[in-house]
Order: structure tokens, then C-alpha cells, then sequence
């Protein structure tokens, strides 16, 4: 459970707590429910109170004894026992529905508009007769002194379905193009329909005509989305609220054209259904985000309930302040406000539960289980494990089991809890210890530099900077970056060595700005002063863009220099590890230690270049680097004759036959192509 203080309204959310994954067995299940005290202990309201993915629609019975919602996949009905808190039946459809009417006091006969066009009608013990309307259909209410069922939807036409003589009647034609919602008042019988023109219309079941015409849009102006009707409720005989598909919810006496209240939901989504609190003068008003509890008055807001996906219906328990919702999800939500009623005599033990229970905050959902991504499970060994039982594929990860993660965390890397711990003694002694000069600073200790450029920002900057960086230091979802030191910008990464000549740049550029600005404030001040006629900035100005021009060109020559400089880094590295391994494979192989290489900056690995260099030396020094020379003495007088032969570099180790090959080719080339001198008179 969950409870939410809004202005002094205290709202308990019963179906909050922790949750058990789907694709968990029954077995385990119902283990857990009785071994866990966290899962034992959660209020589970009504049971099986859920749809298999999304609930559409949710209505309580006239007698307040029964539950029925709609919902799919596939599409269904369930109805709940609120005597016995548990589901009483469950029926499917071909269809999904679209709105459902409870025509009894129970669940015995109620109606189902599909979004196939097709209207069932089901008794106690099931589906009674189906038939099909001639037009897609919105919305249905029932008028019992006729037994008329009227349908709306697409059609300009209210169609009238005679339940009792089990045929259609003549339906009524109405001067809109579509119909949204219709509502039969309890009271005087009269019938409203709600246009997509945004008007609302009143017919008289009585003599079939139609008694007024109440124009809705003409009261909302400066909208940028057109105020459909959406919605309609009646309070009592002469009350009644018009939602619109703008967000708006409009309050009349049906006896004058304007509105007694207007309210506007703030966030342009369509008014999807209206109810009222009599006995507190609240009204309920639903959209997709949230639903609005407000004083009927006044107009101020009592409270408010956000949800989590989409809302799409509610229902509430009469003369009680339970709610329950219908959402795009497949659990549907109980809420109980004790202020706006006491707890139905169903339930009635929630008024002492909620006298004795405290704000507390939920647990996060599914913490027997660990989310981790490929990579983390490839970093613990466990990617063996995919496909099997012990994970389950969800997004880009798998949940885990976290006894078996926190196992396999504490065989990859054992002394994680050690260092952690060391972390953690020196950060409090740290805390503890006062330092010897107390300076005061604005400054953090993680990400100074980032925190002094924000501060100089919000100090000298323009009207956006400064309200960027004021949002940056106050905001207190960005306080870890300059506390965690695992936030810390690492300025040996490749990514900041690559931004950090721009960043520069920038900031060079915006402080030439600051400078200019300055400057030229200063010969206004001057100007005021001496009252003399002085020249225009305007030279400074355009010198500083040539400048700028200039600083591009020179940031992006930084940057390629940086990331050639990164690039020749990681070849050096590369070499590095290759030499490594090969030094150990002669290890295994001798079990020789041999030299070990140092790589200095400065060592150039451009092995073709010592050739270069040997051919362009003189003849002795060739002859040193080439094969030892063959010397003979001849004779006694100090003759002797000396042999020895030089290296001739092969042209890319090409052979004599594929020269000539060559050589022959580029002559059969010479023949064929035409020769342009008799293109050169035409040059000038």
C-alpha cells in the first residue's frame, strides 16, 4: 500500500506493493505467498483482479454487489463478488467492446457494444441473442419507461433498438456528422448527445423530436484543438457536466445557455469520462494521465490520482470514496480516499486499517530478481545460461535470479565487497576528518572544473546560458555528478580528447564576445559622460567575426591532430600486445626470458625507411651493410684484388617475365591511344 498526501487529502493505493513476475509457475507462486512476509503481508482486495493485457472498461452494479470489466487479450468479461472478494465468472468475446450497459440490478441482463458493430445482449447464464447496427458504435444508454436502447457512433442517426418487441424503431436524425456520447438523464428522461461539432443535443423519447440545442465550442475559444464533446453526466434533473476532447469540463443549468463553471485540465487530452460526489459537491473528471477530483464551486482541485500507462474508465463504489480503474495495463487499480466517503460495508475493515497505517513507500517491483544486461552476464560467465530456465529475456537484458547473481558476482570479482568497503571507510573518515585550512569554496570536489565554468556562465552569460546553468547547480537530480566521484569526466577517454579542442574553442569564442560586449558598454558609458560624438563599434564587431572564421579553421586542425594522435596511440598499443605474446610463446616454448621492449614517442616503427636511407649513402657505407667482401693478395708487393657485389631492390619482388610483360603492354597502350597534339592549337 501506498499512501499520497495531496492538499490535506490522504489517498491509499491498495493495489500497490510488491508483485510477482507472470512467467513464474503456479508452484512457485503460491510458495511465495506463504513463505515471503513482504508478499504475504500486501492487500490484495479483490482477487484475480486483473486482465491478461489491457482493461478497457470497469462498472459496478446498481446494487453495489458486483464488479464487471471488460478487457482483452482475448477479449473478455469478468465478473467479481464483492461479497466473496473473488471472480464469480468470466465470459469471451469475438470482439472487443467498446462500452457495456448493466440494464438490471445485477449482473443478469446487461448489453455489449463491439467494435465489430455487433450488439450482445447476455442473461445470467450467458450470451442471450447478438445482432449487428448499421454503423460503427461510440456509445449506449438505456431508457427504461420505453425499454428503448439508443446507440450513437458514426452516423448522424441515434438508432433506437426496442428491447421489449425486440426490433429497431425509427432512429432519430440529428444535424451532426458523427456522435461521441450520449447519456439518458434519471430523472426527466430526457436524452443528450454530445456531437462532434461540439454541441449537445436533447431529444424527448416521448414525442421523438428534439426539445434543444446547446453549442459548447462557442464557450472555449483560443484552443488550438477543437472541442468535441467527449463526455456527458448528469447530477440531478436540471445539472449537468459536458467534458470536451480539449481537455475541458464544463458545468450547466440545462435552463441557460452558459456555463455556471469551466474547467480546464491543463494538458489538452480528452475528457474521457465525468462523475459526482453528491454528498461532498465533488466531481470527478477523467483524461488519459490522471484523474481530477474538484470541488463542484469553486472549481479548485481536491486532489488527484496520476497513472502509471493510460487511463481508460472508472468506476466508484456508491456513496463510498473507492475507486477502480481500467488501464493499459493488465492490473486494474484500487484506490480509497477516506474524505470523500467510508469504506463500503464489504470492505469496512479499511476504515481501521487506514486509521493505523503510516506513509510508507513500496519496495521496487520484482526484487527477488536482478535486471542485467548480455555484456554484465558475458562479465560474470554466465552467458551459457541463455535459453534456459535460470533467465528471462526481457528488452535488452534478462532478469536473474539474484541469489545466483550475487554467487556468481562474488566468484568473478571476490574482493569487490572489500573494496567497497575501503570506499566507504575512507569517504567517512574523510567526512569526519575537518581539514587544517577551512577555505571557503563554491566549488565541489568532483567536477570543479565543469561546476567554475557553470558558475562563470551564470554569473556573465546571456539570459539562456544563465538559466541553464542556474537549472544545472539547483537541480537536485544532477547533485550526484559533482558528489560521485564514479561521475567524474575522465579526460584521458577518446570521446573528451575529440570535444575538448571544440569545448575550447568555444569557450575562446564566447569570451572574445564577453570582451567586445564589455568593450562596447564602456564607450557608451563614455559616451554618456563626455557627451561627444564617438565612432561606431562596428569594426570591432566584424573584425571579431573574422576572427571567429579564423578559430574554425583552427579547431578542426586540432582535432584532426588529436585523432591522429589517438589513432598512432592505439597501433603503438597494438604492437605492444603483440610483441608481449610472442615474447610469451617463446617463453613456454625455451623457457627463455628474453629482452623486454620499451617504446619511447620518439621511436619511429617505418621499417622501409632504413632501405631509403642505405641507398641514398655512399658507395663504403653501402658496402658495409651488404655481404662481406672477398679480398686476395696477389703477389708480394702489397697487390691485391677485392670482390664483393651490392643489393639491387626489386621492384616489388616482380619478376624479368612479368617486366617484360609489362613493358610490352605499355607499348600495344602507345598505338592504340590518340595522340592530342592536334589539340594544342586550340589551348588559348
Amino acid at each position: 500500500m501506498i499512501v499520497t498526501d495531496t492538499g490535506d487529502v490522504k489517498i491509499y493505493n491498495l493495489s500497490a506493493g510488491k508483485a510477482l513476475p507472470d512467467w513464474i509457475s503456479d508452484k512457485k507462486r503460491r510458495e511465495s505467498q506463504h513463505k515471503k512476509a513482504d508478499v504475504s503481508r500486501r492487500i490484495e482486495l479483490i482477487q484475480d483482479f486483473d486482465m491478461p493485457s489491457v482493461a478497457t472498461s470497469v462498472e459496478m452494479s446498481p446494487d453495489g454487489q458486483y464488479i464487471l470489466a471488460t478487457g482483452t487479450y482475448k477479449p473478455r468479461v469478468k465478473c467479481y463478488d464483492v461479497n466473496n472478494l473473488s471472480l464469480k465468472f468470466e465470459r469471451c468475446f469475438d470482439s472487443e467492446v467498446v462500452k457495456f450497459k448493466i440494464l438490471s440490478e445485477d449482473y443478469g441482463k446487461v448489453v455489449f457494444l463491439q467494435a465489430d458493430r455487433f450488439v450482445e445482449f447476455h442473461a445470467a447464464h450467458g450470451r442471450h441473442y447478438r445482432l449487428r447496427i448499421p454503423r460503427f458504435g461510440r456509445d449506449l444508454d438505456y431508457h427504461k419507461p420505453s425499454c428503448d436502447l439508443f446507440l450513437v457512433g458514426t452516423s448522424s442517426e441515434i438508432y433506437r433498438l426496442n428491447t421489449e418487441r425486440g426490433q429497431f424503431l425509427q432512429p432519430y436524425s440529428t444535424s451532426a456528422s458523427s456522435i461521441n456520447a450520449c447519456e439518458v438523464n434519471p430523472e426527466h428522461h430526457l436524452l443528450c448527445v454530445g456531437t462532434q461539432e461540439g454541441t449537445v443535443e436533447a431529444w424527448d423519447p416521448r414525442d421523438k423530436n428534439r426539445c434543444g440545442v446547446l453549442d459548447v465550442a462557442v464557450n472555449i475559444q483560443n484552443h488550438e484543438k477543437f472541442p468535441s464533446v467527449s463526455a456527458i453526466k448528469s447530477k440531478n434533473g436540471l445539472h449537468m457536466a459536458v467534458g470536451t476532447e480539449s481537455g475541458h469540463v464544463l458545468l450547466y443549468d440545462i435552463r441557460a445557455k452558459d456555463p455556471l463553471l469551466v474547467k480546464d485540465h491543463l494538458n489538452q487530452l480528452a475528457v474521457r469520462k465525468i462523475g459526482f460526489n453528491a454528498e461532498n459537491n465533488a466531481v470527478y473528471s477523467l483524461d488519459n494521465a490522471m484523474l481530477k477530483i474538484w470541488d463542484e464551486v469553486t472549481g479548485k482541485q481536491l486532489a488527484y490520482i496520476e497513472s502509471n500507462s493510460n487511463f481508460n474508465d472508472f468506476t466508484t463504489s456508491p456513496k463510498s470514496g473507492l475507486l477502480f480503474f481500467a488501464q493499459e495495463e493488465p492490473k486494474m487499480m484500487t484506490y480509497y480516499i477516506p474524505s470523500l466517503g467510508p469504506a463500503p460495508r464489504w470492505c469496512s475493515f479499511l476504515d481501521n486499517l487506514t486509521e493505523e497505517i503510516e506513509s510508507e513507500s513500496v519496495q521496487n517491483i520484482y526484487d527477488d530478481y536482478k535486471f542485467i544486461t548480455k555484456q554484465e552476464l558475458a562479465d560474470l560467465g554466465l552467458d551459457h545460461l541463455e535459453g534456459s530456465s535460470m533467465l528471462r529475456a526481457y528488452m535488452h537484458g534478462f532478469f536473474i535470479d539474484i541469489r545466483l547473481y550475487n554467487k556468481a558476482k562474488a566468484i568473478a570479482d571476490p574482493f569487490a565487497f572489500q573494496r567497497y568497503r575501503k570506499e566507504k571507510i575512507a569517504k567517512q573518515i574523510e567526512e569526519s576528518r575537518p581539514a587544517r585550512l577551512q577555505l571557503k569554496s563554491k566549488l565541489p570536489k568532483v567536477n570543479a572544473e565543469l561546476a567554475e565554468k557553470l558558475l562563470t556562465e551564470q554569473e556573465l552569460g546571456n539570459v539562456r546560458l544563465k538559466s541553464a546553468a542556474s537549472n544545472l547547480l539547483a537541480d537536485d537530480r544532477f547533485k550526484t555528478m559533482f558528489e560521485n566521484p564514479d561521475f567524474e569526466v575522465d579526460k584521458s577517454a577518446v570521446e573528451y580528447r575529440l570535444l575538448n579542442p571544440v569545448l575550447t574553442r568555444l569557450d575562446k569564442s564566447r569570451a572574445q564576445k564577453l570582451k567586445a560586449r564589455e568593450a562596447a558598454e564602456e564607450a557608451a558609458a563614455e559616451k554618456r559622460e563626455n557627451a561627444e560624438e564617438e565612432g561606431s563599434t562596428d569594426d570591432d564587431l566584424f573584425s571579431e567575426n573574422d576572427e571567429s572564421s579564423d578559430d574554425d579553421q583552427t579547431w578542426t586542425k586540432e582535432v584532426k591532430k588529436e585523432f591522429k594522435k589517438i589513432n598512432l596511440e592505439k597501433k603503438r598499443e597494438r604492437e605492444l600486445e603483440l610483441s608481449r605474446d610472442a615474447a610469451g610463446e617463446d617463453d613456454d616454448d625455451d623457457d627463455y626470458d628474453g629482452p623486454s621492449i620499451a617504446v619511447h614517442e620518439q621511436e619511429d616503427f617505418n621499417i622501409g625507411s632504413a632501405h631509403r636511407r642505405i641507398n641514398k649513402s655512399g658507395l663504403g657505407k653501402r658496402l658495409a651493410a651488404s655481404k662481406p667482401m672477398e679480398v686476395k693478395m696477389l703477389g708480394g708487393l702489397g697487390n691485391c684484388q677485392m670482390t664483393f657485389s651490392t643489393e639491387r631492390k626489386t621492384k616489388g619482388g616482380f619478376d624479368r617475365k612479368r617486366q617484360a610483360e609489362l613493358k610490352r603492354h605499355r607499348e600495344e597502350r602507345k598505338k592504340v591511344i590518340r595522340p592530342t597534339t592536334s589539340l594544342k592549337r586550340f589551348k588559348k
